[in-house]
């Protein structure tokens, strides 16, 4: 029940990152439109590609929330999981098409200089998306959510897209147009490589994987509980964010049912400490 608690309060981070790339994008298109600021209208459609993102992560919570049924005795919990893997696949996208815009700006040549106003709307955007992204990164630790942590990354990403077209715009009054072209450049590889980091460890967790270290640490502790002759068998899974651990354990011979059924709860009480 604790979990399904945790999952229904990372909702909020979820809503908080749709209404917040709602508002944006908005504004960003607009202001990109009249002030004559071809990046801040590509910034403004980047954000909603990110509404699909977040959109993902909150269905992927909320389908994690169901109870276990005849189809899924062990829950839903790795739809969490399925929604980071959309949202990191969306942000390969996104990162992909700011490198494609940046080479394509190489070859274009403009012939407005964007007002100021865009590059302070730029800004802005900047500032309300790094309040956002420490809200669900605080939020994703405190629940243990791996799809809010996939969230907190994206709106992080999208911070420094901000930032880069705030230098783009504010170059491009001094006759700058190499600075937009490197700084999307930069960040369409920082955005790349979040996505892959972030796609990586989804698929991992859902094809079994799990990290070797966790496994040995979770070894030695279980080693050292007074009771346990031999650790025979450990293994390991994620469920959505929640770690699922198996355990063989050996105990003395001569010990009692309810002896050995008290060392069971001492491994298992340690496991969740551990974890």
């Amino acid at each position: 029940m604790e979990r399904y608690h945790e999952l229904k309060k990372g909702e909020t981070g979820a809503i908080v990152s749709i209404a917040a790339y709602a508002v944006l994008s908005a504004v960003k298109l607009v202001i990109g439109y009249l002030f004559h600021s071809e990046a801040l209208q590509a910034d403004g459609l980047n954000n909603t590609t990110d509404i699909v993102a977040s959109a993902a992560v909150f269905i992927g919570l909320r389908i994690s929330q169901k109870p276990p049924d005849e189809d899924h005795p062990y829950g839903h919990f790795r739809a969490e999981t399925v929604a980071s893997l959309i949202a990191s696949i969306i942000m390969m996208l996104v990162g992909m098409q700011v490198l494609f815009s940046a080479a394509q700006s190489i070859f274009s040549v403009k012939e407005e200089t964007p007002d100021m106003i865009a590059a302070w709307t730029a800004a802005g955007s900047a500032v309300v998306m790094l309040i956002v992204y420490r809200y669900i990164k605080g939020l994703a630790k405190k629940v243990n959510s791996q799809a809010l942590s996939a969230a907190a990354a994206d709106n992080k990403s999208d911070a420094l897209v901000s930032i880069g077209t705030f230098i783009g715009i504010f170059a491009s009054q001094f006759h700058l147009a190499w600075v937009d072209t490197v700084t999307a450049f930069i960040i369409g590889l920082i955005i790349c490589k979040t996505a892959w980091d972030i796609f990586k460890e989804s698929s991992h967790s859902l094809t079994d994987g799990f990290d070797v270290k966790n496994i040995s640490d979770y070894k030695k502790t279980i080693e050292q509980i007074a009771g346990v002759s031999r650790l025979k068998d450990i293994k390991a899974r994620y469920l959505g964010s929640s770690v699922h651990i198996d355990v063989v354990i050996e105990v003395p011979s001569d010990m009692n049912i309810k002896e050995s059924h008290d060392i069971a709860n001492e491994v298992e009480r340690k496991m969740k400490d551990e974890r």
